[in-house]
């Protein structure tokens, strides 16, 4: 990947972890995410909201694809970028395949729950659909600090 490339997402990376910050003020974990399009314009922002909202989908995936869809009319998000702090899980892996987006960057691996290539590859699946181009460990080291530092305050 092209140094101008990587400079593009960690600075992308640093806006999903001031999201993950707002959804710990709210005592969510501190995952957040954003969407870009083509052009490279962010067109949807989210942040975990499970606790807050009791929504047992409320992961900042899908909440930044659902504002992107609505920004784009559409639920196609195809040549999109989902940014987020964390390795998505089987849920948000089937929402990124099912909405068509091109390139999935993240942060953290998540060794327990993770499904784009941690624990499973749903993102990469040949036998689904669309494949997405998995980017993984942009800013790891501060993304798991974030999340390592939440947990330990509530232990």
């Amino acid at each position: 990947m092209s140094p101008e490339r990587v400079r593009h997402y960690e600075t992308h990376m640093r806006r999903c972890i001031d999201l993950a910050r707002t959804a710990a003020g709210r005592l969510d974990i501190p995952v957040g995410a954003l969407v870009l399009d083509e052009g490279g314009n962010i067109i949807g922002t989210g942040f975990n909201t499970r606790e807050h909202d009791h929504d047992p989908a409320g992961h900042a995936e899908i909440v930044a694809l659902r504002e992107a869809a609505l920004s784009k009319m559409s639920w196609r998000l195809d040549g999109c970028t989902l940014v987020v702090t964390l390795e998505p899980c089987t849920m948000c892996a089937g929402a990124i395949v099912l909405s068509r987006v091109a390139t999935i960057v993240f942060g953290a691996w998540d060794p327990k729950a993770g499904a784009a290539g941690s624990v499973r590859d749903v993102l990469r699946d040949p036998r689904l659909n669309h494949q997405v181009e998995v980017i993984g460990g942009v800013l790891e080291e501060e993304c798991s600090a974030q999340l390592a530092e939440y947990f330990r305050a509530r232990r």
